[in-house]
């Protein structure tokens, strides 16, 4: 388990689960005693149990403030209410953990490639009280840049809202390779967030320590969680 190293208040708790805590999603084909086993053992580092999500690369976001009978599709979850547990669920795709410098709100978003050039970080940061520049974040493990391959069109969805983006992708061979730190560290810093930590993990590459879906295909999750106590 790593705990987000970031500047936040000492009632804000982030955290993102490793390969090694085991996997936690029961939407990958895994044997659910398994994964129910493995969420019990996460729960013993938890106030409460996590606001689970059904994620779909989408720009929905949730507040987790308002009760859901249901799991709620949405790819980011905000709340201000403490020992409320909300987190992402990812195996490249890039976790964002946000608060704000008085630790009064926090929020999750899951930014894949997807999300990303749709603007769910942007929508994620409107849903905040305090202005951008008292807010910060921390990026968990995802792809690196030295593995994410993509196509053209990928870049493509990325240039025709921001061109400044393609300082963001290096050309390999006939693809490209996306920087998903770097256009997600670009759109915050756009808005005015400047406190940004984490961003440095490789998922693909520590095979030890991360499930990866690019590098294996059938695989489990990670979680990320944040909350205020």
């Amino acid at each position: 388990m790593i705990k987000a190293s970031w500047q936040a208040p000492v009632h804000i708790h982030g955290i993102t689960t490793t390969r090694r805590d085991g996997n936690i999603a029961l939407h990958v084909n895994d044997d659910p005693a398994v994964v129910f086993a493995n969420r019990q053992l996460l729960s013993k580092h938890l106030p409460n149990e996590p606001l689970w999500l059904e994620q779909v690369h989408s720009t929905i976001i949730i507040a987790a403030d308002q009760p859901h009978q249901v799991v709620p599709i949405a790819d980011a979850v905000i709340t201000s209410q403490r020992h409320q547990v909300i987190g992402v669920m990812t195996a490249d795709c890039l976790p964002l953990l946000i608060c704000d410098k008085a630790g009064q709100q926090v929020a999750a978003v899951h930014a894949g490639w997807r999300g990303l050039a749709a603007g769910i970080i942007e929508q994620a940061i409107a849903q905040f009280f305090a202005p951008n520049d008292q807010l910060m974040v921390w990026l968990g493990p995802a792809i690196g840049a030295s593995a994410f391959e993509v196509g053209q069109e990928v870049l493509d969805q990325f240039v025709k809202q921001r061109p400044q983006d393609i300082t963001h992708f290096k050309r390999h061979g006939d693809k490209y390779l996306a920087d998903l730190y770097g256009l997600a560290r670009a759109r915050l810093a756009a808005m005015g967030i400047t406190n940004i930590s984490g961003g440095d993990s490789c998922t693909y590459t520590q095979t030890d320590q991360f499930y990866s879906y690019r590098r294996d295909g059938q695989t489990g999750r990670m979680v990320s969680l944040i909350w205020i106590s």
